[in-house]
């Protein structure tokens, strides 16, 4: 009986671990068979990596300073007696823009000419009577150093009471006045500052070995943090005949024009230097390449190969691309555009879209869907 039983549990035994081996056997074959299905191609989209004219550029950052600018102060000292200006006006040449108070002045003036006028008389009496030899030659030279004397005085009156007006040394736009009808105005004091806005400097610096790629005239672009999507053209107008001892730079001057008054000095600009030659490279879109700590790469396209080197084709009768996977030397970035200096040839396609989802090898497809880009494009490292 007990020999019964245990016969009957070794045929339990022996029955469970034959529907184990049979469920995983089956889990495996099925297994197999989905790995034998090939996988459906993964979209992508491409792009053709292009040679054409590369002009290099030299950066550099600078800062804008006016034309002309200066800040207005008057030699003399006095209460103001009159402004002829409102702040944020643009003046002309020689335009008054201030009045000292000038009544002393103008008295002491008056006092002068008035003394000239009769010197002037006695000089001319004198020369009158000194032919005659009524008076000494003696006395006719003091009446002549007198009327010198007297004009003197005057010029240096009129000089005093000039002092006493601001006049626009040229045309530009004022700024902030920083005084008031009344107010005493010691001798120096900045009134308000004057600035020539219709053509501006560009001042930045380069390093000592730059120097021979850089000469006057040679163009430049100007990009400021107000206007980041427009760029302003400018030309270089003077290269500083000395190297800085403390940095090894030089300093550059570019001028730019500024018809619509957009920049002011004092902006911070972000420049490109172009210069001259361009050579021919191969340009791929940015978003192409991955970037990453151990290297550049990106997707090339390629057809695949059977082991005996014929091509590959599907039941169409095209032939079956792949990504090969390639790492890359990456020059200058520009304009969504970046030069390639090893690893992809004129001509090829490069996946622009969806690597996300590449591995080397990876059967693709190329899709003409223009929202691929937005939708798949992996995130690009700076």
């Amino acid at each position: 009986m007990l020999r019964r039983r245990m016969l009957i549990m070794l045929g339990v035994v022996l029955l469970i671990v034959l529907v184990l081996a049979g469920y995983k056997a089956f889990s495996i074959y099925t297994m197999i068979q989905g790995f034998a299905v090939p996988k459906p191609a993964i979209s992508v989209a491409v792009a053709t990596a292009t040679e054409r004219p590369w002009q290099a550029r030299l950066p550099a950052v600078g800062t804008l300073t006016a034309l002309q600018g200066v800040d207005l102060s008057l030699e003399a000292s006095g209460t103001v007696r009159d402004l002829q200006f409102e702040s944020g006006q643009k003046v002309k040449v020689g335009q008054s823009l201030l009045l000292l108070d000038s009544v002393v002045e103008t008295a002491l003036l008056e006092t002068a000419q008035a003394d000239l006028g009769l010197a002037q008389l006695d000089y001319g009496r004198g020369s009158q009577l000194v032919g005659s030899q009524a008076i000494s030659k003696g006395e006719f030279d003091r009446l002549s150093a007198v009327l010198q004397k007297s004009r003197a005085t005057v010029n240096q009156l009129r000089a005093a009471l000039a002092k006493k007006r601001l006049l626009a040394p040229f045309s530009g736009t004022i700024g902030i006045r920083h005084v008031d009808i009344g107010d005493y105005l010691a001798s120096g004091t900045m009134i308000a500052t004057l600035q020539d806005l219709s053509s501006l400097y560009v001042d930045f610096f380069v390093p000592e070995q730059s120097i021979p790629k850089i000469a006057l005239g040679q163009p430049v672009q100007i990009v400021v943090a107000a206007y980041p999507t427009q760029t302003f053209p400018g030309t270089i107008s003077a290269i500083n005949p000395k190297v800085e001892n403390s940095t090894r730079n030089v300093q550059v001057r570019a001028t730019l024009a500024n018809p619509d008054g957009k920049l002011l000095p004092g902006m911070f600009a972000s420049l490109q230097v172009l210069l001259p030659d361009p050579q021919p490279r191969i340009v791929v879109p940015e978003s192409a390449i991955t970037y990453t700590l151990y290297g550049n790469s990106l997707y090339v396209v390629a057809q695949k190969k059977a082991e005996d080197g014929s091509l590959e084709k599907d039941d169409k009768g095209q032939p079956v691309l792949i990504a090969e996977r390639r790492f890359i030397e990456t020059g200058e970035r520009r304009d969504g555009q970046v030069m390639i200096t090893k690893g992809v040839q004129n001509g090829e396609k490069v996946v622009t879209a969806g690597q996300i989802k590449l591995d080397n090898g990876a059967h693709i497809a190329i899709s003409d869907d223009k929202t691929l880009a937005e939708k798949n494009s992996p995130p690009r490292a700076d």
